[in-house]
């Protein structure tokens, strides 16, 4: 029997040890099945989160791209068609039909595709009358004046009306007078140039004849309240014998400007004044040798275009002196062939042009942005050929004797280019080159500003102020509360500090743009007495406390001693905002933002970079505080025992043994923060002016990539250079973000390889 008990014990034994062995292997094999699970769940996070951030990368530069792409150019027609002494041609808004003004009086509309006349209309004019000259007078209204053999003057408006039968466009031209078909009599001798300008209710001419005589008259427009028929009233008229030949007659679409400018480049400018012309200014646009071959005004008349017998075109446009007196300035120049310019023609809507030169070299330009976007030899032209661009930049036509050829363009962003984006622009009615960010104006005349460099330097600045306002309360509340305070009240600081980071930022912003700022304005001497103050009555109670005797201060817990810091930063703080008022009163006559701006000329917004360093300070604080305490708190005991057995004091082991070992996860608490800091939006947007202005001065605002994106991206029609423009501030802000943290990494591995053997 006994026997057989113990065969059964062993058989049982053998039967729970296979039961064993396989529950074992089962769970070692669970295990690893979880192990697996996790490890390639963890790289297929991890893969996956490099992928959207590449994705991201393409995508911003996808976006990114066509702004610094060249313009393209593909012919389309080439056709027999002859404009005979034509004076003035175009094309309308979709570049479908061109027209020619010829000095018969024949105004000719014909199709660009094929060159088929689809209106003919003959200007009224006396026998033997002639036309000498056209010029735009309004080039929104289509109104033309025309300059006669007679010396009359002839006052015209091209139409083109659009309807829509059975769902195509057709456009139908035509040809008003709009104030009559009598035109102006002015003198007895051909008229040679003209220039005109409707502006608003008035209307003015300059015209120059054979003797290079100049006459200039100013006219009200009179509308008539029961027939709508709009008359002319003349209110001066001017003569005046110019000094040079001239040449080329312009007066800008502000009536404001006349230039007379000469083939040998001497330029005499009249400044107008009460309807008369003002003698200004005389200057030379080419040097002795050389000759002007033509000249335009850019959209809005302000620039002019000149081109030369070098094949150099420069650009031209009046400046305030020292002494308020314009003055015209040569700002840039472009190089565009060796063969002398033959023919400019600005676009309608944009700062830029077309060159042809006598080599048939096409030339697509942009002033403001300094670019040639398309340099092209055209075969086939002659020496007497011309070039027009069509209003919407996207057709052009070239004429000669030879035949007519167009040419679809692709052009969308002339407007933009490295030195426009980062460098100091010359911008129209500036004083001097600037940096500027200004995308939109309440002006037709309106010439978009797109610098990046405004916007950059108000990231860094407002980062700048966010960081010193928290990096020294965060790293040394972290230090506090890691290595010196109780194990209580940390559990309770801890949390504390670490939810303020949930607060939305955008209820950070509305405190500080309607509650701290003008706290602050109305205060600011406090505010800066709290900054000298405070640390001397924080001091100061150290110094007291350890001088008061053990029995008193041994009842207060060790690490416990900060609680006793918070009535006195209560009091410190109410005590410096009551003496506010009386320093303002001594020392700045009562106002101290006034005595800032009139006596240190130093500005002050209420909304500034001060709020600003406050406010985003207290967002990023938990983020460096948290990184930063876990970092020092996790430096391993034993080597702060071992400190402090060899006889080191608490300070010289926290600062040669703890805050070196703990250095990686500092740093990085530090670029994490910052990284926060450049990418914050709601804060900047709402407790800044919001101004984008390069200011160091901590009392004016900004404005930040971040910022300007959520502003400005909701306006920005798709596809546009605002729009790219936008994209590209998105871009360097996602650079900017990058190279931090590339940065952030080599420094803390460094560090970590330096420290880690501690």
């Amino acid at each position: 029997m006994n026997d057989l008990s113990r065969e059964f014990e062993s058989v049982k034994d053998k039967v729970r040890g296979l039961l064993d062995k396989q529950t074992s292997s089962g769970h070692h094999t669970f295990r690893r099945s979880k192990d697996l699970l996790a490890k390639y769940g963890i790289a297929f996070g991890g893969v996956s989160v490099i992928i959207a951030v590449v994705m991201i990368f393409f995508y911003l530069l996808y976006v990114v791209f066509p702004i610094f792409k060249s313009a393209e150019i593909e012919p389309k027609q080439e056709y027999t068609y002859q404009l005979d002494s034509t004076l003035m041609w175009g094309t309308e808004e979709y570049g479908e039909i061109a027209y020619q003004l010829n000095s018969n009086g024949d105004f000719i509309f014909f199709d660009t595709a094929n060159g088929n006349v689809i209106e003919n209309y003959s200007l009224e004019l006396e026998p033997g009358e002639s036309v000498t000259q056209v010029k735009y007078a309004n080039r929104e209204e289509n109104l033309l004046v025309a300059g006669l053999s007679s010396g009359r003057i002839l006052l015209l408006k091209q139409e083109f009306k659009l309807s829509y039968p059975n769902g195509e466009r057709v456009i139908t031209p035509n040809v008003l007078y709009p104030f009559g078909t009598e035109g102006i009599e002015l003198q007895d001798v051909p008229v040679t140039a003209i220039a005109a300008a409707k502006n608003g209710e008035t209307l003015s001419i300059v015209t120059a004849d054979t003797e290079d005589k100049l006459t200039y008259i100013t006219f009200s427009i009179q509308e008539s309240f029961l027939s709508d028929e709009v008359t002319l009233e003349e209110d001066n008229r001017q003569e005046i014998e110019s000094e040079i030949a001239v040449d080329y007659l312009l007066h800008d679409p502000t009536a404001t400007w006349v230039y007379v400018i000469s083939s040998q480049g001497e330029l005499h400018s009249y400044w107008v004044e009460d309807s008369e012309l003002i003698s200004n200014e005389r200057t030379s646009l080419v040097g002795s040798t050389v000759s002007v071959t033509d000249v335009e005004m850019l959209v809005g008349g302000i620039s002019l275009i000149v081109g030369d017998s070098t094949g150099q075109i420069s650009q031209w446009f009046p400046v305030r002196d020292e002494n308020n007196t314009y003055r015209l300035n040569n700002i840039r120049n472009f190089e565009f062939s060796d063969s002398p310019v033959k023919d400019i023609y600005p676009e309608i809507r944009r700062k830029g042009f077309v060159a042809l030169s006598q080599a048939n070299e096409l030339g697509l330009f942009y002033a403001t942005s300094h670019r040639l976007a398309l340099l092209e030899k055209i075969e086939g032209l002659a020496d007497s050929a011309k070039v027009i661009i069509n209003p919407r930049a996207n057709f052009l036509m070239i004429s000669s004797d030879s035949g007519v050829q167009t040419w679809q363009v692709e052009n969308e962003h002339p407007d933009l280019s490295w030195s426009a984006l980062w460098g100091k622009v010359w911008y129209e009615s500036y004083p001097e080159p600037t940096y500027t960010w200004q995308s939109s104006a309440s002006t037709t005349d309106f010439e978009a500003k797109f610098s990046l460099v405004p916007l950059s330097f108000g990231t860094l600045k407002a980062a700048f102020y966010a960081m010193l306002f928290a990096m020294p309360l965060a790293i040394c509340g972290a230090i506090f509360t890691a290595y010196f305070m109780a194990p209580q009240m940390r559990s309770m600081v801890k949390p504390s500090v670490e939810i303020m980071e949930a607060l939305p930022t955008v209820i950070l912003g509305f405190l500080a743009g309607l509650w701290l700022a003008p706290l602050m304005e109305m205060n600011l001497p406090g505010v800066f007495l709290i900054l000298i103050l405070m640390p001397v009555l924080i001091v100061s109670f150290g110094y007291f406390w350890h001088r008061l005797p053990a029995e008193f201060t041994g009842r207060v817990p060790p690490g416990w001693q900060a609680a006793l810091l918070i009535p006195l930063i209560i009091f410190g703080t109410w005590l410096c905002f009551e003496l506010s008022y009386p320093v303002e009163k001594l020392l700045f006559d009562g106002d101290m933002p006034h005595w800032l701006d009139a006596e240190m000329g130093i500005s002050y917004d209420q909304r500034n970079s001060m709020v600003v360093g406050i406010a985003m300070g207290f967002a990023v604080i938990p983020t460096i505080f948290s990184i930063a305490e876990d970092a020092i708190f996790s430096v391993p005991k034993h080597l702060s025992n071992g400190s402090l057995a060899l006889g080191a004091s608490q300070w010289q082991t926290l600062v040669r043994v703890v805050l070196p070992t703990a250095s990686p996860g500092i740093f990085s608490a530090v670029m994490i923060g910052l990284g926060r800091a450049v990418g914050e939006t709601m804060i900047v947007l709402m407790a800044t002016g919001n101004t984008p202005i390069m200011e160091a001065n901590i009392f004016e605002g900004m404005r930040t990539l971040s910022a300007n994106i959520a502003v400005e991206m909701p306006e920005s029609e798709v596809g546009s250079s605002h729009y790219r423009v936008l994209f590209l501030a998105g871009f360097v802000l996602f650079v900017f973000t990058f190279v931090f943290n590339t940065l952030a990494e080599n420094i803390r591995h460094r560090l970590r390889r330096k420290y880690g053997s501690l």
